[in-house]
């Protein structure tokens, strides 16, 4: 089975694993907003650990309406930006087509179906470290691995061969077979470190090595595990120790929340702290760290912009 991916969002995360699988020569559309004319000028450029590469010339558009309908929707934008997924989503649709969320936080499928119903849809968990350097210029520094999980009519065969493509693509990939245990373990690293970044001011090598901070995230981190467990996911405390660790032997990183904030953007609170406290809340348990870091952020984003 030949698929044909779209690329929504050619970011950090979509420069990355869209470049990476239109490098393995599979069939990928990239939609672009202020990169485009630069990248269909100069071609996608890629720094790796794992191999630099550079894209000549990749299919790149300014709008869906000039795309093709696709087999697999690779949607990478910032969960801030979902609302635009109504108009963005429909020209890229046939009667198969899986869109997969490559993004961070809980509920982010839910609410796409209830927009979509009836929609194949699927969340993609990206463990990277990585980022935009430039224009056309995707910096990606550690890890890689991605983690892929149906939400709703999900073709095994198409998903399937999604896995394989990524893997033809040098892309360490898993299989979820609980997508809501997924997410919860993707936040157990995401909560902690996107918020203290923030509001620290500070990255994550500088968070482990004081005392106080390692601290803190540790308890962040029980609180996540206990939340999750509340909500159904079987997620023990020893997942937090495994996410200690593998911070400890990371190359230090600013968090793509810290990066929106440097940069005067929109942060992902909603989706990274205001739906899964809300979530564990209705299930009986209050996230009462979550939303201390929750109301911090709330703050800080409050003094450059009116979301």
């Amino acid at each position: 089975m030949n698929i044909r991916y779209a690329v929504i969002g050619t970011g950090a995360l979509g420069g990355y694993y869209g470049g990476r699988l239109a490098h393995a020569g599979k069939d990928v559309h990239f939609l672009l907003n202020s990169d485009y004319q630069h990248v269909r000028e100069h071609g996608l450029k890629v720094d790796s650990v794992n191999g630099d590469f550079h894209l000549g010339a990749i299919q790149a558009y300014d709008n869906t309406r000039q795309m093709p309908p696709c087999d697999v929707v690779l949607v990478c934008l910032k969960t801030n930006n979902n609302a635009m997924l109504r108009e963005l989503l429909p020209p890229l649709l046939h009667r198969g087509t899986m869109v997969v969320l490559v993004q961070n936080g809980l509920g982010i499928e839910r609410d796409l179906a209830r927009q979509f119903p009836g929609l194949p849809i699927a969340g993609g968990l990206a463990f990277i470290c990585s980022s935009r350097l430039g224009p056309g210029h995707i910096g990606h520094f550690d890890f890689g691995n991605i983690t892929f999980g149906v939400y709703q009519n999900g073709d095994d065969a198409l998903v399937q061969q999604l896995c394989a493509d990524f893997t033809q693509s040098s892309i360490g990939v898993e299989l979820a077979p609980d997508l809501n245990l997924a997410r919860w373990k993707k936040l157990v690293w995401n909560i902690p470190y996107n918020g203290m970044t923030v509001i620290l001011g500070t990255a994550t090598d500088k968070l482990m090595k004081n005392p106080a901070s390692r601290q803190l995230i540790w308890d962040v981190m029980l609180e996540v595990t206990s939340a999750a467990r509340h909500c159904g996911a079987n997620l023990s405390d020893d997942f937090a120790v495994q996410m200690m660790e593998a911070t400890d032997r990371m190359t230090p990183y600013a968090p793509s929340m810290k990066l929106d904030f440097d940069a005067r953007r929109p942060m992902e609170i909603a989706a990274i702290y205001s739906s899964p406290a809300e979530t564990a809340l209705e299930a009986g348990f209050e996230m009462k760290k979550v939303r201390v870091l929750e109301q911090q952020l709330r703050f800080l984003q409050s003094t450059y912009t009116r979301l």
